[in-house]
């Protein structure tokens, strides 16, 4: 989507595009244009990178260490991170806690906490999905008891993305089993390394690990580590939630990496003497890819500015969700439809030995955005909710 821009939001543009074009390594590239996550060093190294320019935290008020951009400023940064395959900023911790910490964290939690996330020494991982309940989160059954000048905090969290890397943990747990579902819970910020915390890998279908149960037994903490009041969790993770839809708005710019990189396949494959960008069909599925993505990036934009202004966009963000899982999906599978037999050629290889063949991975891997910040079922029941009174 293409904005008027003022003279300084050129000038603006032009010096994040020179530093990406300096700065993103080549071998992030291939996986980050074809929607896969980095490897958790190379998240790190790409975050440390950021904070030294001084964009650790782009969307974040400068008092907090963040940028204090405005909406336009953020769709530039983001679309010409999308233009120079730059990856995502890895948002447990940024996006997701990090502002519940500053809105709602103690003095002393603040300044613990922020400027860890901000310079990527820290690395949070999300406890909120159990294996009995993962869409109905006020089922949960993880209890967190007072005991003298310490919680103690037994349950299970499921689905619980980069715990076997991460050093912190924000985590819904019950502490009133009496009150009704949504009123006894709290959130909690704790070490990874606390004992009882044990955590056990799980492995996805794209052969990567990015996800673990994480089982807490008799573990410990001070009442530090409660983030608010008690039994405001349930606010707060609406919140989050709330927030990591919007992320997925965000992020929506990314998608023309995706469709840059089912573009180059249609172009370089050659059928019959031409290229498949030639076939009227190929074209044509291509372009309305392009449209919908346009579309989906002008719902972003007026989302991103009521939310700077303090206005609710309703369930739009929902509606974002899942407009945004679903191109992802049938762009990445295009992808591969277009690549043919070659884009199976990754399972024997190496992770950095076939470049295109990231694109298989990628399409797998989609296939989990559907499903995680709220699955696409559940986000139809908020629209019809918030949107239709149903």
């Amino acid at each position: 989507m293409n904005l008027d821009l003022t003279p300084e939001q050129s000038a603006f543009r032009d010096e994040v595009r020179a530093f990406f074009a300096e700065n993103v390594p080549e071998s992030f590239k291939s996986r980050v244009r074809a929607g896969m996550r980095l490897e958790p060093h190379e998240f790190t190294q790409w975050q440390k990178l950021l904070h030294a320019r001084g964009w650790g935290a782009p969307s974040w008020p400068k008092e907090y260490g963040g940028t204090g951009w405005d909406p336009t400023q953020l769709y530039i940064f983001e679309t010409e991170a999308s233009r120079a395959d730059a990856p995502v900023q890895f948002h447990q911790g940024l996006e997701l806690i990090g502002p519940i910490i500053f809105t709602f964290g103690s003095p002393e939690q603040k300044a613990k906490y922020l400027p860890a996330i901000v310079s990527g020494d820290d690395w949070w991982c999300q406890g909120y999905s159990e294996p009995n309940s993962g869409s109905d989160l006020a089922s949960l059954s993880t209890r967190a008891v007072r005991d003298g000048n310490e919680y103690v905090i037994n349950g299970q969290k499921a689905w619980t993305s980069y715990a076997h890397v991460a050093n912190r943990m924000f985590l819904l747990a019950r502490t009133d089993p009496d009150a009704r579902k949504q009123a006894g819970i709290s959130l909690f910020l704790i070490d990874i390394d606390t004992p009882g915390v044990t955590i056990r890998p799980v492995v996805t279908m794209d052969e990567i690990h990015h996800t673990n149960e994480v089982f807490l037994d008799n573990v410990r903490v001070p009442p530090s580590a409660l983030l608010g009041e008690e039994g405001m969790g349930w606010s707060y993770g609406k919140v989050l939630l709330d927030r990591e839809r919007g992320v997925t708005a965000a992020t929506t710019t990314r998608l023309a990496q995706q469709l840059r990189g089912a573009r180059k396949v249609a172009a370089e494959t050659m059928l019959g003497g031409r290229s498949l960008l030639d076939d009227p069909r190929v074209a044509d599925r291509l372009a309305q890819f392009e449209l919908e993505v346009m579309a989906l990036e002008g719902m972003v934009m007026r989302t991103m500015a009521e939310a700077t202004s303090g206005q609710d966009s309703g369930p739009r963000a929902s509606m974002i969700k899942i407009r945004w899982s679903e191109l992802l999906q049938q762009i990445t599978e295009y992808w591969v439809e277009l690549q043919g037999y070659g884009a199976m050629a990754f399972a024997p290889l190496g992770p950095f030995e076939a470049p295109d063949a990231w694109a298989a991975k990628g399409m797998i891997y989609s296939r989990v955005t559907s499903i995680y910040g709220g699955s696409n079922e559940i986000q139809r029941n908020i629209i019809a909710r918030r949107a239709l009174g149903l």
